[in-house]
């Protein structure tokens, strides 16, 4: 992945490199002179919608980071971790890849069960009980003013 190529996801899915944008800016946070004059922080943008990818991995990649999208449907990442520019541009493209692999795993389908026979009269029998003490609490019958 240090190639800074296109994205290879897995063997079938690759996010061509001119979908991808890079600027570089200066890492916030602590770290003296170095910090306040070199631009090693990377910010990774790349537009989901407007991207190759199929509609299903998309539509999945939204509804699992949807929040982190911008109004106009772009994914910005930024990585300022490492103190140099290559390290934090292949850690933004690490993160990334991740995330579309992530969106790629079609979700399994809950196959819905039903209660045993046995869990069901077990639940009837507990409210038939409950019922019956809360029926003791009513008022007294045969008490007199």
């Amino acid at each position: 992945m240090s190639d800074f190529g296109d994205l290879r996801i897995s063997d079938t899915l690759v996010v061509p490199a001119w979908e991808l944008s890079e600027a570089f800016v200066r890492a916030s946070g602590p770290g003296g002179q170095h910090v306040n004059k070199v631009s090693t922080a990377v910010q990774l943008t790349w537009h989901v919608e407007a991207s190759s990818l199929p509609a299903e991995i998309k539509a999945r990649f939204v509804k699992l980071f949807g929040s982190r999208l911008t109004n106009d449907g772009r994914l910005i990442l930024e990585a300022g971790s490492h103190r140099s520019q290559a390290l934090n541009r292949e850690d933004a493209r690490k993160r990334l890849a991740e995330m579309i692999r992530k969106a790629s795993i079609k979700p399994k389908r809950r196959i819905r069960t039903k209660p045993t026979q046995g869990s069901v009269r077990r639940r009837i029998a507990a409210k038939k009980r409950r019922g019956e003490i809360k029926s003791l609490r009513g008022s007294v019958d045969g008490a007199e003013d």
